[in-house]
């Protein structure tokens, strides 16, 4: 018998995957990882990686060498998405915010003594103080 020690990158230890044959196929050893480790093919993928030579694996059909040991990373199906989001500021957006704060013991500078209000703007704007 012969095997592939693999282990996830958050991991410390490594785990064996036996087969029979000089080599397994990347799909295969995709396939019996996720099998151990209770993966659904259908929530995510695996990349793998190579442990001594830093190697990503991406052909299914590449062929990796019996005592092989690899890193393996779960990534999305569909890739990764952009978590940020954009957005547009309208002409009404640029309006003057007022905030109010009370101070213990002495007006903080860009505050009006009298009435304890800070005056802000949006970003990138001139900020007036009363």
């Amino acid at each position: 018998m012969s095997c592939v020690h693999y282990k996830f990158s958050s991991k410390l230890n490594y785990d064996t995957v036996t087969f029979d044959g000089l080599h397994i196929s990347l799909s295969d050893l995709k396939r019996q990882i996720m099998g151990r480790e209770k993966l659904k093919a259908a929530d995510c993928d695996l990349q793998i990686t190579n442990a001594q030579t830093k190697e990503e694996y991406t052909d299914d059909s590449a062929l990796i060498p019996k005592n092989s040991s690899v890193i393996v990373r779960r990534i999305p199906i569909g890739g990764v998405k952009a978590t940020s989001k954009t957005y547009v500021m309208t002409p009404k957006s640029h309006k003057s915010l007022e905030t109010t704060f009370r101070s213990r013991s002495e007006p903080v500078s860009g505050t009006s003594k009298a009435t304890g209000v800070r005056h802000y703007t949006n970003p990138g704007s001139l900020v007036l103080i009363a």
